[in-house]
């Protein structure tokens, strides 16, 4: 226990350190917040997050993606307290990942922004776009209770400006797919389509306001990092372990049929039989593909876990 005491006093000391130093260039964090609270908040999420391999994030992370995290979380003004992040763990990096609700606060901290909303279109509900100055808007949407368990068709998100002007983002279900097919939350998508789908059309909606507004850059790095946090575009492939690689030879081996030599391939198109003595093909220079050596990470299931029992409590 000292030693995790010990840890988890510099961690945050480093962290608080750093946001002392930003807000003295000019960062600003929302009134209400308070963030050393947030990081004994998290701090305590952490401990109970663990990998793939069910070893706990404190063990296996780095310290530096752990702080990275962490602030990364102040400087949005998050808190897992309330279900706005959550901690995932990659490899040896830990990794902020924004809740359905978290974006929506992120996107309220703008000062050009005073509302934010998403709804999920069902097959069956009343739903119509139009245009006003070559700008998409939503006309009609009229959903219905009935059509609460039919496929889910689209979605879209309004975000209202202080000028009272609302911005839409619409997105069928085939693009919401496609954004799907990139990110590392697949298992949940299929699990909670509804919540994700609104989560999906958010952050796409997100992106224009973010990238063009005034606010302070720290702010608008952070959500952006921790927007591409949830997506595998970037993601290296990892050399498997060596008794993987073994296993993956053994099989590679047995299922590639042996080659002909030229010679038989001569005969056959003579239609002349094969000769007894023809020499089989040296294996020993038969290598597998070297991609077929490695394994790639499966990323449609997350590897963090932040609650141990709890796992359809997922915060959207």
């Amino acid at each position: 226990m000292a030693n995790e005491m010990v840890t988890q006093k510099n961690i945050t000391d480093q962290v608080n350190k750093r946001v002392g130093e930003l807000k003295d260039e000019g960062l600003s964090l929302p009134a209400n917040y308070n963030y050393s609270n947030a990081l004994k908040s998290a701090y305590f999420t952490i401990e109970k997050t663990k990998d793939r391999y069910k070893k706990p994030a404190l063990e296996v992370c780095t310290k530096e993606s752990i702080a990275n995290a962490l602030l990364n979380m102040v400087i949005q003004g998050l808190t897992p307290a309330k279900t706005q992040c959550y901690f995932i763990v990659y490899g040896d990096e830990l990794q902020l990942q924004r809740s359905y609700f978290g974006t929506q606060a992120v996107l309220k901290r703008l000062s050009n922004v005073s509302d934010i909303w998403a709804e999920v279109v069902h097959k069956g509900d009343k739903f119509e776009i139009g245009s006003e100055r070559g700008k998409t808007t939503v006309k009609e949407f009229e959903p219905s209770f009935e059509n609460q368990d039919n496929e889910i068709i689209g979605a879209f998100c309004g975000i209202e400006k202080t000028d009272g002007e609302v911005v839409y983002t619409v997105m069928t279900k085939k693009e919401i797919d496609t954004s799907w097919k990139k990110s590392k939350t697949g298992a949940t998508q299929k699990e909670f389509p509804q919540e994700m789908a609104k989560r999906t059309v958010i952050n796409r909606a997100a992106k224009t306001f973010i990238n063009t507004s005034n606010d302070d850059d720290h702010l608008t790095n952070a959500i952006n990092e921790t927007t591409s946090n949830e997506y595998d575009n970037e993601r290296e492939v990892k050399q498997a372990e060596p008794a993987q690689v073994q296993k993956l030879e053994e099989k590679i081996k047995k299922s590639v049929p042996k080659e002909e030599t030229q010679e038989e391939v001569e005969e056959d198109l003579d239609d002349k039989p094969q000769k007894e003595d023809e020499p089989e093909s040296n294996q020993e220079n038969e290598q597998p593909e070297q991609g077929a050596l490695f394994e790639t990470p499966n990323f449609e299931r997350e590897e963090g876990v932040t609650k141990d029992d709890n796992e359809d409590d997922y915060p959207f």
